[in-house]
């Protein structure tokens, strides 16, 4: 695993803290970095105080980078983010060119970077992004799980 993805990752988890900590959103925290390694945008979970379904962290990351660059398209970036994309924000991932996501936990439910679905590596896109799950993903899902026995009553905060 590089050096470079755990690094970046704990940066992601960083920021699904503050989703968690600041905002009592589920935590999955997302970064985006351009091919030299320059941090384009950042994203926290922001769906349930913002009443956007879409404000999930990697839209919200996107989105930043998208203003910082004046474009829609993010060739060459990387996107690391604490939780597999659902199907929207990997479809987002594809519009955007996106050249790799890296994920923490993989999602059992709804996840499109191989879990559920594969729509990053679908041949019939124009584009495909390239993948690497499983990066930290023992602290992303703990993260994860204390967050919802929390939510349901069972883990003290």
């Amino acid at each position: 695993m590089p050096v470079d993805d755990v690094q970046r990752m704990r940066q992601a988890l960083a920021l699904a803290e503050r989703a968690e900590k600041e905002d009592d959103e589920v935590p999955v925290g997302a970064l985006l970095v351009d091919a030299d390694g320059r941090v384009l945008g950042e994203g926290w979970n922001r769906n349930i105080g913002e009443h956007d379904p879409t404000a999930h962290a990697e839209i919200v990351a996107m989105r930043a980078a998208g203003r910082q660059l004046g474009n829609h398209r993010l060739p060459g970036c990387t996107l690391y983010v604490t939780l597999e994309p659902c199907a929207m924000c990997a479809m987002a991932m594809v519009h955007a060119r996106i050249a790799r996501v890296v994920y923490a936990a993989a999602d059992p439910k709804t996840g499109a970077a191989g879990s559920v679905f594969d729509l990053l590596a679908d041949a019939r896109h124009n584009h495909r992004v390239a993948v690497t799950g499983g990066v930290l993903a023992g602290e992303a899902g703990a993260m994860l799980s204390n967050y919802f026995r929390r939510k349901r009553g069972r883990l003290a905060p």
